[in-house]
């Protein structure tokens, strides 16, 4: 989360204000990182931010955005609180987990992922939310696939893939600043003119 001490400002100068959680066991968060509590704890996180937001009059331009792994909670928020929120935006995420176990060459014979990443895709199918994905073009670690998959899939018509050239998964703010944060303005910026019509 400290990450994103330096990081803040270019969200501000932008007029996007943003909210960030690490995962258990990350940055300076206590217990132990898990698939479930990764989807568990992003429901209480969004209560609580949303509780906040709502006892300072700013839960009107609600947007969720995952980071890589951060993008299973992002979808999972998505599905689930649609009327809740005003977009979405993935950065360098992936559709399923089965695809990262499957990406690094984990066993999954006879374990049925097939279904389970089949079950994945036919919820981010139910998001009709305005979406913005943002990849980069040289990303090893969660290939441009994924973000392409996420894209595909997703039944709003908003729908934006931004990918950034030469970029891998730990570079892209850095490699596409500019095109980066101009993304994030004028997709928000957009979809706000369209719900004032």
């Amino acid at each position: 989360m400290s990450d994103y001490d330096e990081i803040s400002p270019f969200y501000h100068q932008k007029k996007i204000n943003l909210v960030v959680a690490d995962y258990r066991g990350y940055g300076a968060s206590t217990g132990v990182p898990t698939l479930t509590d990764l989807v568990q704890d992003a429901h209480l996180i969004f209560k609580g931010v949303g509780e906040e937001l709502t006892r300072r009059n700013l839960r009107k331009g609600l947007w969720v955005m995952g980071r890589s792994l951060g993008s299973i909670s992002a979808l999972e928020l998505a599905y689930h609180y649609q009327g809740e929120m005003k977009g979405l935006i993935i950065e360098s995420g992936f559709p399923s987990v089965v695809r990262m176990m499957t990406h690094f060459g984990m066993p999954a014979h006879g374990m049925g992922l097939g279904k389970i990443d089949q079950l994945c895709l036919e919820r981010i199918k139910k998001i009709f939310l305005p979406t913005l994905i943002i990849h980069g073009e040289q990303d090893w670690l969660v290939p441009l696939e994924n973000g392409k998959d996420i894209y595909r899939n997703l039944g709003t018509k908003e729908k934006e893939l931004l990918v950034i050239p030469s970029a891998t998964h730990n570079d892209i703010m850095l490699v596409g600043f500019k095109t980066y944060f101009n993304a994030l303005q004028e997709f928000i910026e957009k979809i706000d003119r369209i719900k004032e019509k």
